[in-house]
């Protein structure tokens, strides 16, 4: 947070009395700044900016996790070869200043910034890059999860995309790939794929998520577990004029109200997790600014279809009838969301507005439940998300109302929760009967969604459902490689069919994410990917 100056004539008599004791002339004082005509020291007062959120990351190594509050923080610490738009996910350089693709779309090179630096003051090259990929490559789905699910696998498994990464020279890069993939541009950009000082991940081996080496506008700093991460601008940082910024601290503060009032306290400067009923609050304080993050992303109730009763997709339906939607987004969403019928939101090219989607029919479902077998109802577990997201802002709130619906129905559902990392590892492991969770997408592309979350490439990775059905797989895999945009798109509604009918999730709501912020934050624009990089950001 910006320090203020409350520099009263009392402490400014005490400030020259101290100056002159040290032999320190107003004159020297005024040597050392870049201001002009303010109070001494003006100029030479760092700027800290203090960043309010729901919860601590899980790892500092973007290539290592999914989750929303890892990569708020690496976003600032790492590169990408290819940046997303300001607001936007169109493609514009990065790392690479250029790039040519082939007829066949089999072969991409790219061309370097030259004198670029890591943080450790190692050197940014076609090396660095071709040695970040060999890592990525060589792990799995339980080390690197988004690698796999962008890209098809690793190694030499079948359907990993990626023949090979080579330095055709020093700043030379040229990828290889065994069949085209419409968005492989879009996956570079991700967060993920930041490229990292092979020389701190080659040395830190599995320690090195706390303490990242990147090149980014921001260096890694301090990480004190479940409180704060703090990080400093980078001197050297290869982008001219950035950052504004001195340092970053990242402060986590689970409770929606507890932050609200750290923000209108003055004691954070911004605040994203903003629940839809503050939003009128922080619109009516002439000290705050509120911000819409442009909305991309769906949350949904997730049922691990290994687990019974689950394995029925009658059951899955039932569930999805029996749960009142329109409600949770009147209730929750204070009008700034939409029902979701599809697992990709409506700006997606390639949503499916034609499917009719589950109505709220409790009948419908006792129906469904009695054609199971389980006409007198079952019992389960409904693990509810411990940290506010963008696409739901109080997972406890709709869970209880969740359970309400299934109790409906016959349904006794216990909620449980357990600490944010804990919770999405044991989804990831298949241990919940059904969980809510969400998505923000990291790339604008159906294939984010659609692939990366219901895919059965993705099982025990993104795919928590653990649902899989191999028509789909197929409809997936030719959609990425394909490259006309009608037929990838007509192959994507095909695809939403299939997961309508076979119900693996209740898609519930596509958020439009609040953020709010004190009046002397300055060109913060808030990214629908929900990873916002703060280089060009500066205090007032």
């Amino acid at each position: 947070m910006g320090k203020k100056k409350f520099l009263t004539w009392a402490f400014l008599l005490l400030l020259l009395v101290s100056t002159a004791l040290y032999g320190c002339s107003s004159d020297n004082a005024s040597e050392g700044g870049e201001g002009e005509g303010g109070n001494e020291g003006e100029s030479t007062e760092e700027k800290t900016l203090i960043f309010g959120r729901g919860g601590d990351s899980v790892s500092l190594d973007p290539i290592t996790v999914t989750d929303g509050e890892s990569f708020k923080v690496t976003k600032n610490i790492f590169d990408t070869l290819v940046n997303f738009g300001e607001q936007d996910t169109e493609i514009e350089s990065a790392l690479a200043t250029e790039w040519t693709a082939s007829e066949d779309g089999l072969t991409y090179t790219f061309t370097l910034e030259e004198g670029v630096k890591f943080h450790d003051d190692t050197d940014f090259n076609a090396e660095a890059v071709v040695k970040n990929f060999e890592r990525w490559a060589a792990g799995d789905g339980e080390q690197f999860p988004y690698y796999g699910s962008m890209f098809g696998g690793y190694g030499d498994e079948e359907g990993h995309v990626i023949e090979s990464v080579e330095a055709t020279g020093d700043y030379e890069v040229v990828f290889t790939l065994k069949r085209p993939q419409a968005p492989f541009l879009k996956n570079l950009a991700m967060s993920p794929f930041a490229i990292a000082s092979p020389t701190a991940f080659e040395s830190a081996g599995d320690a090195f998520g706390d303490n990242p080496v990147g090149t980014g506008p921001f260096k890694f700093v301090e990480w004190k577990r479940n409180d704060t991460i703090t990080i400093e601008k980078f001197d050297d940082y290869w982008v001219e004029d950035e950052p504004k910024l001195d340092q970053v601290v990242f402060r986590a503060i689970p409770d929606n109200s507890a932050r609200l009032n750290a923000l209108l306290s003055g004691e954070i400067d911004l605040a994203d997790g903003i629940t839809p009923s503050d939003g009128a609050t922080i619109e009516a304080d002439e000290n705050l600014q509120l911000f819409e993050r442009p909305s991309m992303n769906v949350g949904y109730l997730g049922m691990t279809v290994t687990r019974e009763p689950f394995d029925d997709p009658k059951v899955r339906q039932a569930v999805n009838h029996a749960i009142d939607k329109q409600a949770l987004v009147d209730a929750f969403f204070e009008g700034r969301a939409e029902v979701a019928k599809n697992p990709i939101p409506p700006v997606i090219s390639g949503y499916n507005d034609s499917i009719e989607g589950y109505d709220y029919n409790p009948e419908r479902a006792k129906e469904l439940l009695a054609e199971a077998g389980l006409e007198d109802g079952f019992e389960m577990e409904l693990y509810a998300m411990p940290v506010p997201r963008p696409y739901m802002p109080d997972g406890q709130k709709v869970a209880e109302a969740i359970q309400k619906n299934l109790a409906d129905v016959g349904v006794t559902a216990e909620i449980v929760s357990f600490e944010w990392a804990t919770y999405l590892e044991k989804a990831a492991n298949g241990e919940a009967d059904a969980f809510l969770l969400g998505w923000t997408g990291d790339n604008g592309d159906a294939d984010n969604f659609l692939y990366a979350l219901l895919d059965q490439d993705n099982v025990g990775t993104n795919n928590y459902t653990y649902y899989e059905n191999q028509e789909l797989h197929d409809i997936l895999i030719q959609a990425q490689s394909e490259v006309e945009e009608e037929v990838r798109n007509d192959l994507y509604m095909q695809a939403q069919e299939i997961i309508h009918e076979d119900a693996p999730w209740v898609p519930l709501a596509h958020s439009t994410p609040l953020l709010a912020g004190g009046n002397n934050v300055i060109n913060f624009k808030a990214h629908p990917t929900g990873s916002d990089k703060l280089a060009s950001v500066d205090l007032e």
